[in-house]
């Protein structure tokens, strides 16, 4: 028998044969994939409560956080920084203005292309939006450092995930 670390400091006897060690990685507190969709399902519960008082779902609270930076924006690229395609976005867009929180047009510039801009009201939902973070921080319980080594750590493997699915997908076996 071996030791085997986990994230999170947690050890487990492992057995040494290939085939044993084969069936470890089938083990769900192996995957990495599951904690990360724990801990995405563990934020999405704090975001609602506190997102709440706002008045936004976590989605929402993403297009708007783009927007708040950006302005007004075509909805293609929207969907390139938030990562969603057309049909996940326009029924959030539809939501947003319906609110009275954003505004979506036709360009001027290109009759093709959407443009999405806050509404008055969206521009004064920031002011109240400005708390998040903070929030969303403290009930992390990780120190700010903590929080920018891991979005390090995330990005590298969101790029190293993305080249993956582009170019195939390793096989280390």
């Amino acid at each position: 028998m071996a030791r085997q670390s986990y994230p999170g400091g947690m050890t487990t006897e492992v057995p040494q044969d290939a085939a044993a060690q084969d069936a470890e990685w089938l083990r769900l507190d192996r995957q990495i994939c599951f904690s990360l969709h724990a801990a995405s399902r563990a934020f999405n519960g704090v975001y609602r409560a506190v997102l709440e008082e706002l008045g936004l779902t976590y989605p929402q609270y993403l297009v708007m956080l783009v927007l708040w930076e950006h302005g007004e924006t075509p909805v293609k690229k929207l969907g390139e920084h938030l990562r969603l395609d057309s049909g996940t976005l326009s029924p959030l867009l539809k939501r947003l203005e319906a609110a009275g929180l954003v505004h979506r047009e036709r360009s001027t510039r290109d009759e093709r292309s959407v443009v999405v801009r806050p509404t008055e009201q969206g521009g004064a939902l920031r002011a109240r939006a400005l708390r998040v973070p903070r929030r969303i921080a403290a009930a992390t319980g990780l120190t700010p450092e903590e929080i920018r080594d891991l979005r390090t750590l995330l990005d590298r493997l969101t790029t190293a995930l993305d080249t993956a699915a582009r170019e195939g997908v390793p096989d280390r076996g």
